[in-house]
């Protein structure tokens, strides 16, 4: 892996394949007595965000301190930064107590790839979502919990079938899924209005449709993205209603899947809008199981950017 995990895009197939078998392999560890291991002792790691998100930050605060790092929990609200301080300086004062990780969140596209290549700090940097670009960890833990339901794409996505319905324009975790998903071989469909797919969309290796009935009974894999209204600053669909009725999985779509079909929504979920609560609490729903298999794979990420080849024989013993 490189320093840095900011994108899809520095991560070859390979490269996602072996975070995702270490995480694996991390899951044998967490399963026993000792929950903790000592690979990350000494090592500081930031969880700087700048954006509001308790279940990621909580994720990667518990998945350093299973690996035994102490972990700073920094956040914009109520600090210095939302007294004018810049990102330069944030940065500097992060250099100067020491950190080894940093784990940004920003609502500005582009905000960890900024801070990565600043020179402001020796630190790897960790996106956890910047604006609507990407979110990779949360593409990574998306793909594991795939690989969990069907253990006959674990070394390959090739003949798997994705749909992902929603908020397609304003999605972070929308753009790194489908850089992840294809990367590894799966077959990808955006489904949402026309006024929530972004320009551009040809240029992803996707099918798009308008049409989510037309869909839902062809794929292994439907993800369910959030509204995101704090976002939108025009009206991009009539109403909620007539959204939920066009786009939201209800009962009916519900069982309209494949018997083996898995349900998936990255949270925090609108229930009534895009899922109704039958579809987030049905059998076919793995959110709970994307939740706890996100510290796994950012133990995982932790691991392969701050641990190394060397600590190899710790994972396995």
């Amino acid at each position: 892996m490189k320093k840095h995990l900011l994108s899809i895009n520095d991560l070859t197939a390979g490269d996602a394949l072996e975070i995702l078998n270490t995480a694996s392999e991390l899951a044998k560890i967490s399963d026993g007595p000792m929950k903790k291991l000592p690979t990350l002792r000494g090592r500081t790691v930031v969880n700087l965000f700048f954006e509001d998100s308790t279940r990621t930050r909580i994720s990667f605060e518990s998945a350093a301190k299973r690996l035994s790092a102490d972990v700073i929990n920094f956040s914009a609200k109520g600090s210095s930064v939302s007294k004018g301080e810049s990102l330069k300086d944030t940065a500097q004062t992060l250099q100067a107590m020491g950190a080894d990780a940093v784990v940004i969140r920003h609502g500005a596209s582009g905000a960890a790839q900024r801070l990565a290549d600043s020179g402001w700090i020796s630190a790897s940097v960790i996106n956890a979502g910047d604006g609507t670009h990407e979110h990779p960890t949360q593409a990574l833990l998306d793909s594991y919990t795939i690989r969990s339901k069907f253990p006959e794409f674990r070394e390959s996505f090739d003949g798997l079938k994705v749909g992902i319905v929603g908020d397609i324009l304003h999605s972070r975790v929308a753009r790194s899924n489908v850089l992840l998903l294809t990367k590894l071989g799966a077959h990808v469909t955006l489904i949402a209005p026309p006024t929530l797919i972004p320009v551009g969309v040809t240029d992803w290796k996707v099918d798009v449709s308008y049409d989510l009935d037309s869909i839902i009974n062809k794929v292994d894999v439907l993800m369910v993205l959030r509204v995101q209204s704090e976002r939108m600053a025009d009206s991009f669909f009539p109403s909620e209603r007539e959204y939920s009725r066009g786009y939201g999985l209800d009962l009916a779509r519900l069982n309209s899947l494949k018997e083996s079909a898995i349900v998936m929504h990255p949270g925090p979920m609108n229930r009534g809008l895009e899922i109704s609560a039958e579809s987030a609490d049905s059998h076919k729903s793995v959110v709970l199981a994307q939740v706890s298999n996100g510290v796994l794979v950012r133990m995982a990420v932790l691991y392969q950017l701050l641990g190394g080849a060397a600590l190899a024989g710790e994972v396995s013993a």
